[in-house]
């Protein structure tokens, strides 16, 4: 439990801290920002623009800030298969592939996408020690062992929560996948293992059409209000830490829930995705359980929407610990 009378932190992992020297971890390269034709649908740019705020507005100083290389292959490996590596490394993906991923198959996409992936895994190693990291990237939960899709070439934290697993920094995973489309990829490559327990709470009539199992699926139909929204997470989200009692929260925190959004169907305002991130926060908090926040999508079509809703997560996370 977190004792603040101590100044220090105890979990499950006992780990150790004072609160007076924690630190939060944040990922962030430059290769994230990755050069696609000016008429693409994806926001690109969203990976500069969230540091920039944060920096500016003093929420985060640049020692905050970590730049992750890349990832071993052998780290990928624990998830993808060597046969889908080796495509990607050899950008020898077919047409119908690209197409299904959305980028272009260039040496900058995939050099972009090792480096997120260790972002993430980096930053669940800090998690543990301090409490909360994020990856301003990530959430890439669309991209199956031995596939893309959805702009999704590698599952970031897939890949993270089984290099925690076989180097056994814990033994017990909790995602919560709170993007507005279901983490089908996710899904799949952790439907046999007991350690992982996924959780979605996702558009019911959103991509991907054909969804995978879940642990836990709670579709939600088009037009749903942040009061329910809110309601249903309050209401199954402490139900979840309580039952399965997680070592770690891996949390995709998509802004796509919101009503501005191009694709998301779903109703929520500003205020309520926030309220949305306080309590995924509050309810790690609570509980001493590390977590790692990757930030999914988020295609609302005025920029800033994008920008304000990603980094209240930030605020969230940061005034929580902190």
């Amino acid at each position: 439990m977190f004792l603040l009378n101590y100044l220090i932190i105890i979990t499950p992992l006992d780990f150790q801290i004072k609160l007076n020297e924690l630190h939060i971890k944040i990922a962030f390269s430059k290769e994230y920002i990755l050069k696609l034709p000016e008429d693409h649908k994806f926001p690109i740019n969203k990976y500069r623009l969230i540091p920039e705020t944060l920096l500016k507005e003093g929420t985060i100083s640049s020692s905050d800030i970590f730049a992750p290389g890349k990832a071993d292959l052998s780290s990928i490996e624990l998830t993808h298969t060597s046969e889908y590596v080796s495509k990607l490394i050899n950008q020898e993906l077919t047409g119908r592939e690209i197409r299904k991923i959305g980028f272009p198959q260039t040496g900058e996409l995939i050099e972009r996408e090792l480096i997120i992936v260790q972002g993430t895994i980096t930053g669940s190693k800090y998690a543990i020690e301090s409490g909360i990291s994020f990856n301003t990237a990530g959430g890439t939960h669309h991209a199956y062992a031995n596939s893309g899709e959805g702009f999704c070439v590698l599952n970031d934290v897939a890949v993270a929560a089984n290099y925690l697993l076989h180097h056994e920094f814990v033994s017990r995973i909790l995602i919560v996948d709170l993007d507005v489309h279901q983490g089908n990829g996710t899904a799949r490559i952790f439907e046999n293992t007991p350690e992982v327990f996924t959780f979605s709470m996702h558009g019911r009539d959103n991509y991907p059409l054909r969804k995978d199992k879940s642990d836990l699926d709670i579709p939600l139909p088009t037009g749903t209000t942040g009061e329910s929204y809110l309601n249903i997470l309050y209401d199954r989200l402490p139900m979840l830490i309580s039952s399965f009692h997680p070592e770690i929260i891996f949390y995709i925190s998509g802004v796509d829930v919101l009503e501005s959004d191009r694709w998301g169907r779903l109703s929520l305002s500003r205020e309520e995705c926030l309220e949305r991130d306080r309590f995924v926060f509050e309810s790690a908090y609570r509980n001493s359980i590390p977590i790692m926040v990757a930030m999914g999508g988020g295609y609302s079509k005025n920029i800033d929407d994008i920008i304000e809703a990603h980094c209240n997560t930030f605020r969230a996370g940061i005034q929580q610990f902190l």
